[in-house]
């Protein structure tokens, strides 16, 4: 046996705001905000890139130094992609990345720091490729420094002649 179940009819629903169209509340939610004509300037090309590399370095060298003084490990991580030989997947884990460091002692305790591109060394000024530091602190503000002038332009010659001779090594 069928029961039939009557349907109540639907309550209606009182709105609290008025009523508009989508294109009333586009054009008023629009208007709040400064609108201009623009085009997307270019990240600032190859010498850009190569500062930012070259500071990211020396930041990284001023990291190994800190964590040394402070009695750390310095072990910053990097995704690296494996392919399971078996199944053909690819997958990716994080690994320790290898930090060289860009100094060593010298005679009389001195400190020696080369300023590195890749695997090259800069060459500071004619013939000359380290500079001599007396302590740690004095490293840092050195790495500091450094970094100031990558940024500011002032080795920019030197980084295009280093990446020139990096890039020829892999030109066949």
């Amino acid at each position: 046996m069928l029961l039939s179940v009557a349907h109540a009819p639907r309550p209606t629903i009182q709105l609290f705001y008025p009523v508009t169209t989508a294109k009333d509340n586009a054009m008023s939610t629009l208007s709040n905000l400064k609108l201009i004509t623009s085009k997307r300037q270019a990240s600032g090309g190859a010498v850009a890139h190569r500062r930012g590399k070259l500071a990211e370095k020396i930041d990284e060298q001023i990291a190994l130094i800190t964590a040394q003084q402070e009695g750390r490990v310095y072990a910053p991580k990097k995704t690296k992609i494996i392919v399971n030989k078996a199944t053909g997947q690819r997958g990716s884990i994080e690994v320790i990345k290898r930090v060289k460091e860009w100094f060593w002692y010298g005679e009389g305790g001195k400190i020696h720091l080369n300023i590195r591109y890749g695997s090259k060394i800069i060459e500071l000024a004619k013939g000359k490729n380290a500079i001599e530091v007396a302590d740690t602190k004095e490293l840092l503000d050195t790495l500091a420094l450094i970094r100031t002038a990558v940024m500011a332009g002032e080795l920019d010659s030197q980084i295009e002649a280093t990446s020139e001779k990096l890039r020829a090594v892999f030109t066949r």
